[in-house]
């Protein structure tokens, strides 16, 4: 796909928009999923869909995975993952922690450091992206050299390596899923308790990793994914899936012990796919000629210095999370009040990010632009 598309970055920014409003409910209003039908159907979707969205465009047609070339990508990945997420990590805590070094170590030891763990696990699943995609030219050019060599047609040699490439990440996306299984079966598994996983953010990575491959393998098939998209059946599959899974975990609780995830999980990948559908099929909506599609791509090109900076501006309503608490079922009440309130979130952080975008090197080092 030469052609950008627009209806992805005005997913994109749909979905920084739900994740603002997700932390309005949780930090500003002082609230959890118990309390609110909203919140908890965002969970379902807002940081799968996020990982979904940075593996699909992960993916790279004519990538040559060589040496010098991914040294490049990794050393420009780390510095625009690592630098931001500290500095803004460290100013954050700064200005609202009572002991600032005895809050920067929670922040360390824990594997969500205080709000700031996505870019860091993102990395994390860039790291092992990259180095699958390297590993398999390696194993191709070792295991079929005479045969590759042989092809002098570039798009049949570029075929093969796509093939061994997508098959090993395949693989990988099921080791994935097992590791995010894992999380759940406490009875089976502790791995994750261990000091290590919780400091690296390693259990973050397990519970988002097949996410993103999801999204990147989406990507590698985009053709027969949108066939299927397009059929009869099976968006109503996704439709009846996404409302017995959630249903089941949020209110009935049929499954019990290790297969209470189960649901849980198939209902967030076919909110996932339907959201997806939903942005594709009505993209004419989502352009730079209509309103919502140019606001939602401005948030969506933006999403890093949104997430940077949007924890300075939530505000503290926990007036507002005990009002809701004693008047359950407010649904669109709930969701037009956080989505008001994460617009002026996200319209003070972009301003901000303009603001301190004038210094050429506050503009590369804090928001990775040249």
């Amino acid at each position: 796909m030469k052609q950008r598309l627009e209806w992805l970055d005005a997913l994109r920014g749909f979905t920084m928009l739900m994740v603002v409003t997700n932390h309005i409910y949780g930090f500003g209003f002082d609230t959890n999923t118990k309390y609110s039908m909203f919140m908890s159907l965002c969970l379902l979707f807002r940081m799968p869909l996020f990982f979904f969205i940075s593996g699909f465009l992960a993916y790279k047609v004519s990538f040559s995975w060589n040496l010098r070339d991914t040294s490049q990508l990794i050393a420009k990945k780390l510095r625009v993952q690592i630098v931001p997420t500290v500095v803004f990590m460290t100013a954050f805590i700064a200005l609202t922690a009572k002991h600032f070094w005895e809050q920067m170590g929670i922040a360390w030891e824990t594997p969500t450091k205080g709000g700031y763990w996505f870019t860091l696990v993102l990395l994390e699943m860039f790291l092992v992206y990259y180095f699958v995609c390297s590993l398999s030219r390696v194993v191709a050019r070792c295991w079929k050299g005479k045969a590759l060599a042989q092809q002098a047609d570039a798009q049949l040699l570029q075929g093969e390596y796509h093939r061994i490439e997508s098959a090993s990440l395949i693989g990988l996306w099921l080791l994935s899923l097992f590791a995010y299984a894992t999380l759940y079966m406490p009875s089976w598994f502790s791995w994750y308790k261990h000091d290590f996983w919780q400091w690296t953010s390693i259990t973050e990575l397990a519970r988002y990793m097949h996410f993103f491959l999801l999204g990147n393998l989406v990507h590698r098939y985009w053709a027969q994914v949108q066939r299927l998209l397009d059929s009869k059946w099976f968006f109503p599959l996704l439709v009846v899936v996404a409302f017995v899974g959630a249903a089941d975990y949020l209110k009935w609780h049929n499954l019990r012990l290790q297969w209470a995830n189960l649901p849980r999980t198939l209902s967030m990948y076919a909110l996932v796919m339907m959201i997806v559908a939903f942005f594709r099929c009505y993209q004419a909506w989502f352009t730079k000629d209509t309103r919502l599609g140019s606001a939602l791509q401005y948030i969506g090109v933006r999403t890093l210095d949104i997430y940077l900076l949007h924890y300075f501006f939530l505000p503290k309503l926990p007036d507002v999370g005990v009002w809701f608490k004693a008047h359950p079922r407010n649904f669109v009440l709930e969701g037009t009040t956080a989505i008001a309130l994460a617009l002026l979130v996200v319209a003070f952080s972009i301003l901000t990010s303009h603001v301190l975008r004038i210094s050429p090197f506050l503009k590369k080092w804090l928001f990775g632009r040249e």
